[in-house]
């Protein structure tokens, strides 16, 4: 098996400008910034993950996880900060500023996704999707939605499910897991920290999304779930796509050469692919997906996210068409999740290489984000709480930007929080980051306790470049 090459430790020097106690104050500050293998568990362990033998717990049919189990992983709907299960800090600290992000809750599978025919039809009548424009100059608009049909007279077939879903949206029970992600999140910052505002104001939270529209249909149920009493509108922040850093959607084609020099035809990639020709062949044979079709044949993530999708909205596995007794089995679509996961560990976290990549595709990220923090510092800034909505494709980057302990496909909801604390007696900063709402494992920081700011901010810019210099270097 080929060997991959690791880019050599590096330290980052930097000088640091925090306020402490109200004076401006320069820190130097030392933090090694090069990639630490993560843990060895059953998700990046190739010979358990084609077994199953030994694997941990995980549920990928219910958004429910049981109290005496939360925290646990559960694709449906991922464990978020919540009330019950809240790290409440040290009476030393104040809570001053936190910014929250995590991908969107559950919806149907993205039309590439689904099979040339499926073997149901999928309807979205209880959950329709609204898209129109208001005037301030008064009420000359009706609210209308999307209604997907299909036109008798239109010669054209469509491939996938029929019904009147798009692909994607967020279903009806993706937006009862969104609602209440808003409701268990405010009941940590409202109600027991009492730290949010409790009116929704628009100047001390802050909503973001990206351009998909799911993101939008998530927020719109988070900010519900949050401030059920506002009728006033709420503004979602969005970026413009070209220069997008949530999605992210900025054009890298450095960080997208780094990634295919380590995935792609790379052998350490290829052998769980290699291992696994029988399963794809089984699958294609009850789905009718073409066996040379590189876009399904090249990872799991098509299968995965076609099956999840089923399971997640309580939907038998798929049948063959024309053959209703031969379905593709539990245990087939188990192993299926298995290697997905399996696969977003070895992307972004166990190929060494994944950390040059997450600092480049999502480095503009961090480097936003410790901008919100200083302003916080400084005292320039009001907001006090900023909420992005985002996709698996953006919390990973994040995960790996941050050296996770033990990597995961970022199921619906995956949730990452960073919280920015002041020790009352010294005028000290520290920053708290929490996944899925317990304090996250680094394999760079160890517990992300508390970590001084200092350190923080050297370590995202040890790999950003000061003010994003490095990624603007390589990707601009």
């Amino acid at each position: 098996m080929a060997l991959i090459p690791s880019f050599p430790a590096s330290t980052a020097h930097m000088s640091i400008l925090v306020i402490l106690a109200g004076a401006i104050a320069v820190i130097e500050a030392s933090v090694d910034v090069s990639w630490h293998r993560p843990s060895y568990t059953d998700v990046n362990n190739l010979a358990a993950v084609l077994s199953g033998a030994n694997s941990s717990t995980r549920i990928f049919d219910s958004s429910t996880t049981p109290d005496n189990l939360y925290g646990i992983y559960n694709y449906c709907n991922m464990p978020h900060v919540r009330a019950r299960e809240y790290p409440v800090a040290n009476s030393t600290f104040e809570l001053k500023y936190v910014e929250v992000i995590h991908r969107h809750h559950k919806r149907t599978p993205y039309l590439s996704n689904t099979f040339p025919k499926e073997d149901r039809d999928l309807y979205c009548s209880d959950s329709p999707t609204y898209y129109y424009a208001k005037s301030v100059n008064g009420d000359i608009t009706t609210p209308s939605y999307w209604n997907m049909y299909v036109e008798p007279a239109n010669p054209l077939n469509i491939t996938g499910f029929k019904g009147d879903c798009q692909f994607p949206q967020i279903t009806r029970e993706g937006l009862e897991d969104a609602h209440q992600h808003g409701k268990d999140l405010f009941s940590v910052y409202g109600d027991k920290l009492k730290f949010l505002p409790v009116t929704f104001n628009p100047k001390k939270v802050l909503f973001r999304v990206t351009s998909n529209v799911i993101t939008s249909q998530t927020a719109s149920a988070i900010a519900k779930g949050m401030y059920g009493n506002n009728n006033n509108d709420v503004p979602l922040y969005q970026q413009y796509s070209a220069v997008d850093s949530l999605q992210p959607q900025y054009s890298c084609s450095y960080a997208d050469s780094v990634r295919s020099g380590y995935q792609g035809s790379n052998a350490n990639w290829t052998a769980h692919l290699t291992a696994t020709q029988d399963l794809f062949k089984r699958l294609d044979g009850l789905s009718g997906v073409n066996p040379s079709d590189s876009g399904w044949h090249s990872w799991f993530d098509h299968y995965f996210d076609n099956l999840s999708s089923r399971l997640c909205h309580q939907m038998k596995l798929p049948c063959k068409i024309g053959s209703p007794s031969e379905c593709v089995s539990r245990a087939d679509a188990e192993k299926v999740f298995r290697l997905g996961l399996y696969e977003y560990s070895y992307i972004f976290r166990d190929a060494p290489q994944s950390l040059e990549y997450a600092r480049t595709k999502y480095g503009l990220y961090f480097v936003e984000l410790i901008h919100h923090m200083r302003h916080v510092i400084s005292g320039e800034c009001e907001v006090k709480y900023r909420h992005n909505v985002a996709h698996d494709g953006s919390i990973s980057p994040v995960l790996s930007f941050l050296q996770v302990d033990e990597m995961v496909w970022p199921g619906m909801g995956a949730e990452v929080t960073f919280e920015l604390f002041e020790k009352k007696a010294t005028g000290e900063w520290f920053v708290r980051v929490l996944w899925g709402g317990r304090v996250m494992r680094s394999s760079a920081f160890g517990e992300m306790d508390m970590v001084p700011v200092e350190n923080f901010f050297a370590y995202v810019e040890g790999l950003t470049g000061a003010r994003g210099s490095y990624v603007v270097q390589k990707c601009g």
